[in-house]
């Protein structure tokens, strides 16, 4: 197998001219559209994006609906099937580690056959696994509803934050992101949120029956409005418009007007320049030869063959992610994506046994309360990470003579970094006290902000720094930080049984913010970090 590194699939390293040099400073779209093709996904109507990116976020929220969303029922469930705090939190221990490792299996089998039928399968499966869970009359049979929902909603993870690659463009990715991870939070939240009622009022199994339901409507939201996002734009990436890293290390460097990629006034002129013509006369790669691919009918979209890639086999896919484990971006994100899960869901699983128990002696619903912090906690972290993330980057590259580098979106990883492990102690110390549930409310919504950001942020660093092969990148980063999120959830139990709340939530503290901490070698070293790791021959 013949190795390439990322410098042949893309010139630019990451670094593109996001803005042009006028004065009124008009955005590049990056990557660029293909001006022949209207079946290009970044040419898509924005109505059309939009429904098939719901559409995905919903199978992303409701793979975690009815699985973290048990969380309120632990305690009650601990009783109805005889089991300990420790065997009851399988139910959601599990799940997580299988919700990544078979990331490892659903991609490469994306990247080869087409997402969209891969969406559509796992989507189906997801449906029939609540449907098994509703009905489960015995505890393993339920672990194993629990697990089998997990493999379909492994799809979710990494595809999912991949298509908004696929349809989106590079000053939309974070906010698009954000909302990705909100919707996958939000399962953790809403979910744990709605259950703690329903277990009050009725029986954890109606939280399971409306998870089906909700999931049988999204499969045929699925089924009509996600057409096949998978497009190879790896010509269009190595043409010389594509390429800005002599922008960004020779200020006085400026492209020719026939290498200029195509720029707008503002987002809401997006679909005009896709749809506009005057695109064929900026983009070199495409002009011989100039003919026009026919647009695909609504019947032609809902097939769910799409071909199959060349110059490639299935085996080089499944094996293709690994290498990537080499890039520090890719490092960083995984590590930093995986305590930010983890020690959210440590307090999920750890709170009914605080807050149920003496002296505080909650009922169900009132306990599933504690996730409204948590999901204000999610939606400020989405927030940051994406909106705020977008427009500083934005305001980053106009500062620097419209050229965007991809660091910029680490910056502000300071404001989980400081948050988080303040919300860590402050749950240790509160359940170790008995503090009010005041304290407990705030330290799950403060935990609950690295969630989103960290996730949003790097991930989207990630993208920007590896776009050609942000697939197996992120693969590789929701994989290994399920595996590792399930190593500190499967022993956070005896953990803090031995050691007490105190010293395992401040050991999360600063396991947390030694993490954050690597980020600043790639903020001040980032570009050269990119230049030296783009010519690596490591991607198969």
């Amino acid at each position: 197998m013949q190795l390439h590194s990322l410098k042949e699939l893309d010139s630019s390293e990451g670094t593109v001219q996001l803005h042009d040099r006028t004065e009124e400073g008009h955005l590049i779209l990056h990557p660029r559209p293909n001006p022949h093709d209207p079946n290009d996904p970044l040419r898509w109507p924005k109505w059309k994006k939009f429904i098939c990116f719901f559409s995905v976020c919903s199978f992303a929220f409701m793979a975690n609906y009815a699985i973290g969303g048990l969380a309120p029922a632990f305690y009650p469930l601990s009783i109805e099937f005889n089991k300990t705090m420790t065997e009851t939190s399988a139910l959601l221990i599990w799940p997580i580690l299988v919700l990544g490792v078979f990331n490892f299996l659903w991609v490469p089998i994306a990247n080869y056959f087409g997402k969209r039928p891969i969406f559509v399968f796992a989507t189906l499966l997801l449906c029939l696994a609540y449907l098994w869970g509703a009905v489960a009359q015995s505890f393993g049979s339920l672990l194993w509803s629990n697990i089998v929902a997990a493999f379909a909603g492994s799809a979710s993870e990494a595809l999912a934050a991949s298509i908004v690659n696929d349809v989106f463009f590079l000053h939309q990715r974070a906010n698009l992101m954000s909302w990705y991870m909100n919707a996958i939070s939000g399962g953790n939240t809403i979910g744990p949120l709605i259950c703690g009622f329903v277990v009050t009022g009725s029986s954890w199994r109606v939280q399971k029956w409306v998870a089906f339901g909700l999931v049988a409507l999204n499969f045929l939201l699925v089924v009509l409005f996600v057409p096949e996002t998978r497009y190879d734009r790896t010509e269009l990436m190595k043409s010389p418009a594509s390429s800005t890293r002599s922008l960004s290390l020779d200020s006085e460097s400026t492209p020719t007007k026939s290498e200029e990629p195509t720029a707008i006034n503002d987002e809401t002129d997006i679909e005009k320049a896709n749809a506009s013509p005057v695109i064929k006369a900026v983009h070199p790669a495409h002009r011989e030869p100039a003919v026009d691919i026919p647009k695909k009918t609504f019947l032609q979209e809902l097939s769910l063959w799409s071909g199959l890639p060349k110059n490639t086999n299935l085996l080089k896919l499944f094996i293709r992610p690994l290498p990537m484990i080499a890039y520090p971006a890719v490092i960083l994100a995984f590590l930093g994506f995986a305590v930010s899960l983890a020690w959210v869901v440590a307090i999920n699983i750890l709170n009914s046994f605080v807050l149920q128990a003496p002296p505080y002696n909650w009922k169900p619903d009132i306990n599933g309360l504690i996730n409204i912090p948590g999901l204000i906690g999610n939606l400020i972290g989405a927030w940051i990470g994406g909106w705020v993330v977008d427009r500083y980057s934005d305001w980053r590259s106009r500062k620097n003579g419209g050229v965007f580098q991809p660091e910029t979106r680490l910056h502000l990883l300071i404001i989980p970094g400081l948050i988080v492990p303040a919300g860590c102690l402050l749950w240790g110390y509160g359940v170790a006290r008995s503090m009010h549930w005041t304290a407990l409310f705030f330290a799950n919504g403060m935990v609950s902000v690295g969630l989103t950001a960290v996730p949003t942020m790097t991930m989207t660093y990630v993208s920007d720094s590896y776009l050609p092969v942000n697939a197996d990148a992120l693969t590789l980063v929701v994989g290994l930080k399920n595996v590792v999120a399930f190593g500190f959830l499967y022993g956070i139990v005896p953990w803090v049984d031995k050691t007490g709340n105190i010293n395992a939530f401040g050991t999360q503290a600063g396991i947390f913010v030694l993490i954050m901490l690597l980020a600043i070698p790639m903020i001040i070293w980032g570009q050269q970090i990119r230049h030296t790791t783009a010519a690596w021959r490591i991607i198969l």
